[in-house]
């Protein structure tokens, strides 16, 4: 029994040595031929599939896609100068973030259109093939700006006519595709104005309009803006301001009535007059002791006294006698014969006192709110019941009354300068929302790449299956057969057992047959072994 294995092995390799040289080739071929194709069926295998990502490119485009591509790591294949290719599973990923670069921009055709003029082309196709050229040049201009990604110009050129009240100004309009996220300064959208009244003649600014990707006008009359007393800037805080409080007015009832349940819409009115005011105000004169003195002043004149009088005489001439103050001794009359003399004085005082007066100096900034009017619209309640029907009710007096309130505390609610606050509960009209039918299985992204990866798999399982079990497998089994036994010689008898006997395999077989052989006929095998032993003699 621990031969069989050996034997197991042995018996393809003893098969093998029996061929002939071409039969050892061409098994040597076959089996090298199935290798290649293995290693084939699982390179195929994972071999991505590419699908379209963009056709009909111009070279401009393409050259900005493919570096895009190398830039992200994306294998691509190209087929002509127009199409490019991507793996499959990538495809949509693969635009996406192009997309988001701007990519494919477009081809534009510029004044190149006019190098391809026909001899004998009419006048008017001259005149269109130069406006398309010249909206072409303009718009390749814009897009040159780092925040306009697409842009589309049209102009509106009038026949010339030799009768002066029937001339016409041309017109321009200008669609800008911006950038995620991107805004145009008012400076930005007078210099796309001035760039396109500027390249066509005879086209004033104002005959120019701008609008973005949204429909936002970007751009008017100039002249009805200056008439209005607001320039582009003032309109955009006015706009600011008024979306502003309708935010406020949404978020606050939001989680009340739900997101979807209200609409607020703010009207404000502005002031952006510059205001300086200056102020001088005076107060009653107050109380002297209340008052600030400025400045005392006093003034206080003494006369000199008389010459001599009374009677002329020795008691006349004599001396006065000692004075003494009123204060400690009582005033004595005057002496028999003399008169007293009495000093004349005056006296002033004058007293400056402040002047209160108060000076305010008060400059009011530009903007401020002078009046503003608030809409609100607020949908029925949604009542769900418990078999799970919907049905609509108004809301309660007391609880648009409660609305009413938040809505006036979040707009500011200012009587004295006329606001207004109108609250409504009504049912919403919205049109029903639109039903994206899915995609069917087989349409799937994922399950067409799955499936077409799951088709290369069976392919080449099938493939190689048939080469393995219908080719290769029956070569292998012929080579593992052994040898038949070569014929016994005349005389000699089959092996006991007959059939069964003979079906034994392999080298202990062969040996039974030997000895058999020796034992019943000793001479023939003498004559062999002689025969084998003449011929390695010669």
């Amino acid at each position: 029994m621990a031969l069989a294995p050996q034997s197991s092995l042995l018996g393809p390799l003893a098969g093998f040595t029996q061929l002939s040289n071409s039969q050892k080739l061409g098994l040597i071929i076959g089996i090298a031929a199935i290798f290649a194709l293995v290693v084939a069926g699982v390179l195929w295998y994972r071999t991505p599939t590419y699908q379209v990502l963009f056709s009909n490119l111009s070279d401009r485009d393409g050259g900005a896609v493919i570096a895009a591509l190398q830039q992200m790591n994306v294998p691509y294949k190209t087929e002509g100068t127009s199409t490019i290719l991507v793996p499959m599973e990538q495809v949509y990923e693969v635009r996406l973030k192009l997309a988001s670069q701007g990519l494919p921009k477009g081809s534009v055709v510029g004044f190149e259109l006019m190098e391809g003029q026909k001899l004998g082309v009419s006048q008017f196709v001259e005149q269109v093939n130069y406006q398309r050229a010249l909206e072409g040049e303009l718009t390749r201009s814009i897009q040159s700006l780092s925040a306009v990604q697409g842009a589309r110009v049209h102009l509106a050129i009038p026949r010339p006519s030799v009768f002066l009240r029937d001339q016409q100004k041309p017109s321009a309009s200008v669609l800008l595709n911006l950038g995620g996220g991107r805004r145009l300064e008012p400076a930005q959208v007078a210099g796309i104005v001035h760039l396109v009244a500027s390249s066509v003649p005879d086209l004033p600014p104002e005959n120019v309009t701008v609008i973005d990707q949204n429909g936002n006008l970007l751009t008017g009359p100039e002249a009805a803006l200056r008439k209005a007393g607001l320039d582009a800037t003032q309109l955009e805080y006015v706009r600011q301001v008024e979306e502003g409080f309708a935010r406020r007015i949404e978020a606050i009832l939001a989680p009340i009535v739900g997101p979807e349940n209200v609409r607020a819409q703010v009207t404000a009115e502005l002031d952006f007059a510059q205001t300086e005011q200056t102020a001088e105000t005076y107060k009653p004169n107050p109380a002297p002791q209340e008052a600030a003195v400025r400045s005392l002043q006093s003034r206080e004149s003494i006369g000199a006294t008389g010459g001599p009088a009374g009677v002329p005489g020795a008691l006349s001439n004599q001396p006065p006698g000692a004075a003494s103050a009123p204060i400690t001794a009582p005033a004595t009359a005057p002496a028999a014969g003399q008169t007293q003399a009495v000093a004349p004085s005056q006296k002033e005082q004058t007293i400056n006192y402040e002047v209160d007066k108060t000076v305010r100096h008060t400059r009011l900034p530009p903007g401020a709110v002078k009046r503003l009017s608030a809409a609100v619209v607020v949908n029925y309640r949604r009542i769900t019941s418990k078999d799970g029907k919907v049905s609509i009710a108004p809301l309660s007096q007391a609880e648009l009354a409660q609305i009413t309130n938040l809505v006036k505390e979040a707009m500011g609610f200012n009587a004295q300068r006329g606001d207004t606050a109108n609250v409504v509960n009504a049912a919403f009209n919205l049109p029903p929302a639109e039903k994206v039918e899915a995609l069917p299985f087989y349409q799937n992204p994922w399950v067409q790449s799955a499936g077409l990866g799951l088709l290369k798999f069976l392919g080449i399982a099938s493939i190689i299956w048939l080469v393995v079990f219908v080719v290769l497998r029956p070569i292998l089994r012929e080579l593992a057969r052994p040898p038949a036994p070569p014929p016994l010689p005349e005389g000699v008898a089959a092996p006991e057992g007959g059939a069964e006997a003979a079906q034994p395999t392999g080298y202990e077989q062969n040996l039974a047959a030997v000895r058999e052989l020796a034992r019943q006929n000793p001479s023939v095998v003498a004559n062999v072994v002689r025969e084998w032993v003449g011929k390695e003699g010669a």
